[in-house]
């Protein structure tokens, strides 16, 4: 969708690792990770989204990228893992 922007939660499928980001387009951006283009996402590729939300405005979803990344965040994200296990 033109004009929409993602948050996206990613998650590791070989470590316990996971990366927050903001897109505009979550395929291309799923591909560049698991296609070793970023420093810290090469290391523990391949990559899945297990959570995606839409935005409107860039400056929601880098508000809401923000808030994901912080330690209030980080709680909240703890339970999407558990969902998704």
């Amino acid at each position: 969708m033109v004009g929409m922007f993602t948050v996206y939660v990613l998650k590791s499928k070989v470590a316990p690792k996971s990366y927050v980001g903001a897109t505009n387009n979550l395929e291309r951006r799923l591909h560049e990770h698991n296609d070793l283009k970023h420093a810290y996402t090469k290391r523990y590729a391949p990559w899945k989204v297990i959570y995606s939300e839409d935005f409107e405005t860039w400056s929601e979803a880098r508000s809401y990228e923000k808030f994901l990344k912080s330690t209030t965040g980080r709680r909240a994200l703890k339970k999407i893992f558990k969902a998704v296990e």
